[in-house]
């Protein structure tokens, strides 16, 4: 078993990337992203996904994104949806660039220190899994996350929607970091 000290700094220097990339897009965009409602992001977290998994079923692509830069939009998006989850959708944004730089850093910080708990429970079981069992339960994630919306929002007995955004971020950086190790 891995010890946990690889995991914690493997963690943050799989997020760094996706970091400077979200900080990046946001300065050249603005925060357009602002106006997407909860649906709209889970449907761009569905697109990612799939497309990984029709590039690991067919092994080959014809445009330049990579599945490594698909994971990145996944934690990307998933970061987006937790600040949208709390913050609500709006057209207008008076956010600086640093307001949302320590939203991005609070959002991760979360899914890190979850992440934490379960790889301590788990006993870092996700390190004998493979990348295409990560998609498939990203996929199923968004599967769920279109069920609570249907039901409202509510829940009987389940996680919500916040909760199955913060497994998807760390479902892909598991697969980011197994990447990076030459396991895929």
């Amino acid at each position: 078993m891995q010890n946990t000290t690889n995991t914690d700094w493997q963690y943050d220097k799989a997020i760094q990337g996706c970091r400077e990339i979200f900080l990046k897009k946001t300065m050249d965009y603005g925060p357009s992203w602002r106006v997407l409602r909860i649906i709209s992001i889970v449907d761009q977290l569905f697109i990612k996904a799939q497309r990984i998994r029709t590039l690991q079923e067919k092994k080959q692509q014809r445009i330049k994104d990579d599945i490594p830069s698909e994971f990145c939009g996944l934690i990307n998006y998933g970061v987006i949806g937790l600040i949208q989850l709390k913050e609500g959708s709006t057209p207008l944004s008076e956010w600086t660039m640093e307001e949302i730089s320590t939203m991005y850093t609070e959002h991760i910080s979360l899914a890190k220190s979850t992440m934490m708990d379960k790889n301590h429970d788990y006993g870092e079981a996700w390190r004998e899994m493979s990348q295409e069992s990560f998609v498939d339960l990203i996929l199923m994630k968004l599967h769920r996350v279109r069920q609570i919306l249907q039901n409202e929002g509510k829940t009987l007995i389940s996680e919500g929607i916040d909760a199955n955004f913060i497994d998807i971020i760390n479902y892909a950086v598991f697969a980011l970091i197994l990447l990076e190790e030459g396991k895929h």
